[in-house]
Formats: C-alpha cells, sequence, structure tokens
C-alpha cells in the first residue's frame, strides 16, 4: 500500500538520526527527498484544516472569541446576545477554513526554494525544525492572502463591526491588545497559528515514530546509509 506524507518523513528523519553524519547523502538526494516530503506534507495539512469544520470542528485549533468579547460572553448571554456570539465564533472559524486553501501554493514554492543548508537544518533540528521554517518563509506572504478573505467572511456578520469600534477604543486605553484591535487581523493570526500548529504536532510525531515509514524514495535513502 502507497504511503503518504507520515510514512515518507518518518524514514528520511529515522536514516538522518542513524546516519554517523548527512555525508551519508548526496545533496542532490537530501534535498529531493525532503522537498518531496514537504511538499505532501504541506498539501495534507491545508487539506485537513481546509475544509468544512477543519478549524471549527477541532479543539486543537478552534478560534475563540477575542479577548475583548471573551470576558463579556458570559454577559452578552445573559443578555440574550448568546446567539450572535455564537454566530461571530462560527463565522471566524469558517472564515479560517476558506483562507487555508490558499496557502497550498506558497508552501510548495517555499519547499521549492529550499536550500541546501536549510535541508541539513531541518533534518538535524529539532522536533519542529520543518515548521519553523515554513512560518519563517511563509507567515509574511500567507497574512497578505488570507486577510482579504477573513475580512470578507467576518465583515457579514453584525457583531464584527461593534467589536471592531470598540476594540479601536479598547486598544487606545489598553483595554484590547493592539494586534487585536482589528477582528480580521485577530482571526488572520489566529489561523496562521492553527496551521502552523497542526504541522509542527504532525512533524514531531513523525520524528517519534519513523518505525512506521515506508516509501519507495525513503526506502532508497535508508538503505544507502547501510
Amino acid at each position: 500500500m502507497k504511503k503518504t506524507f507520515p510514512a515518507l518523513v518518518g524514514l528520511l528523519f529515522a536514516a538522518v538520526s542513524q546516519a554517523a553524519d548527512l555525508g551519508s547523502f548526496t545533496n542532490a538526494d537530501m534535498v529531493a527527498g525532503l522537498k518531496d516530503a514537504l511538499s505532501q506534507g504541506s498539501a495534507a495539512a491545508v487539506a485537513k484544516l481546509g475544509r468544512e469544520n477543519g478549524f471549527l470542528g477541532n479543539p486543537k485549533v478552534k478560534i475563540p472569541l477575542p479577548d475583548g468579547l471573551n470576558k463579556a460572553e458570559k454577559a452578552m448571554r445573559t443578555f440574550g446576545m448568546g446567539k450572535q456570539a455564537d454566530e461571530l465564533v462560527t463565522a471566524m472559524n469558517r472564515a479560517a477554513e476558506a483562507a487555508v486553501p490558499e496557502a497550498k501554493a506558497l508552501l510548495i514554492d517555499s519547499v521549492k526554494k529550499m536550500s541546501v543548508n536549510d535541508a541539513k537544518s531541518i533534518l538535524t533540528g529539532g522536533n519542529d525544525a520543518a515548521t519553523q521554517y515554513f512560518r519563517k518563509t511563509t507567515e509574511t506572504p500567507l497574512t497578505a492572502k488570507f486577510l482579504p478573505i477573513v475580512s470578507q467572511a467576518t465583515g457579514k456578520v453584525g457583531l464584527a463591526g461593534q467589536y471592531n469600534e470598540f476594540a479601536a477604543s479598547g486598544a487606545r486605553f489598553g483595554l484590547v491588545k493592539g494586534e487585536d484591535a482589528k477582528l480580521e487581523n485577530y482571526v488572520t493570526r489566529k489561523t496562521l497559528d492553527g496551521l502552523y500548529l497542526m504541522m509542527a504536532e504532525e512533524e514531531k510525531a513523525l520524528r517519534a515514530n519513523p518505525a512506521e515509514a515506508g516509501s519507495a524514495l525513503a526506502k532508497k535513502l535508508f538503505d544507502a546509509l547501510k
């Protein structure tokens, strides 16, 4: 049975960890193998989150109300505004689910631009070395991609506009974090956090459990160590 991203990356990590040094691989094989694995992995992460309930149905990445509204949520429900609060939470998470597919092309482009040194750093780095590489190379352009999608989705909810009015005033008095003064900025940031979190968790699991890995490319690299 053909293995997917977890199988491929797992064996790559196992091979590197058992090698005396990266000289066991040619630069071409090392970079090509890692690029193949990360391309598949980034596509898999996007597919999991960029669908209905990818955020809303996952407690690890579900986007809550911003602090400014979260603190007032109990009072909102007391005064019959629970429905509006729920609608806003749903809208924020649906916005994240709609935005995430835009990440696929940028993540793949980041992989294509990976250097030999980048590959070595990822293969010998910590549990989230690949995720940190992606954050470093894609966070700014992904923010620009996500923001208009999130703005359009959240702008349809009345409470979103009210939050922005409240937050703009609250930020001037230090009651609301400056980065959360606009709902669309908050949701965009949380969308990115959720994407990188899921990538980091998957990467950590793969590094910890490489024995279950298996693919033609990974086996070729593994055999090269013998």
